[in-house]
């Protein structure tokens, strides 16, 4: 997604793709994209929310990555609960 710009309340997934630090995959709400700072060319720092599994944030980060390397999504992740069955339409 190398044309693509990174937007305040954008989703993303961040893996190694987007930089070796997410060896362990994390997945953020973009407060902002800091573009006064200076940068290697392609390359970006952002503001963020970290978000949990259920979809809050869980921390507040300053993150340097490659935007062509991210995963836009299109609504944070969430726990599935697995107590009872899904209610039907109609019943």
């Amino acid at each position: 997604m190398s044309g693509r710009t990174v937007r305040s309340g954008d989703l993303l997934h961040l893996t190694r793709a987007a930089s070796p630090q997410f060896a362990q995959p994390i997945t953020v709400r973009v407060i902002r994209a800091l573009t006064d700072r200076h940068t290697y060319e392609g390359w970006l720092w952002i503001d963020a929310y970290q978000l949990g599994r259920n979809g809050d944030a869980v921390a507040r980060r300053e993150l340097y990555l490659m935007p062509a390397g991210a995963h836009w999504l299109v609504s944070p992740p969430t726990r599935r609960s697995n107590r009872g069955s899904p209610a039907r339409v109609g019943q």
